[in-house]
């Protein structure tokens, strides 16, 4: 089954910046193949479930082995099995309604 999900990993106990964690986790997650797509507070990932989680896990080994001695991660994840969609089928479809508002 494909999934779509909002991934937000934030290491607790290393300080204000989490920079180089969110850049060490953006590294798996281009690794792994998958398409995704960064943002301010977060990365939209898709791909095959167990895919994109083992993905996930690989993110909290690499962020507990820089130090970080808790996670705390949050994860809104979708599905369909109706038609298949994509990250950029879902912005093109709002971005096409405020085309067609203007």
């Amino acid at each position: 089954m494909n999934v779509m999900i909002d991934l937000c990993v934030v290491p607790l106990g290393v300080g204000a910046s989490v920079s180089p964690y969110v850049a060490e986790c953006q590294r798996i997650i281009k690794a792994s193949g998958l398409s995704h797509q960064m943002h301010a507070y977060g990365t939209n990932i898709e791909g095959e479930w167990d895919a994109v989680f083992a993905t996930v896990k690989q993110c909290h080994e690499a962020v507990h082995g820089m130090g970080a001695p808790r996670i705390t991660t949050s994860i809104r994840v979708g599905t369909r099995v109706d038609r298949e969609q994509t990250i950029a089928d879902k912005v093109q479809s709002v971005y096409e309604k405020l085309d067609a508002a203007d």
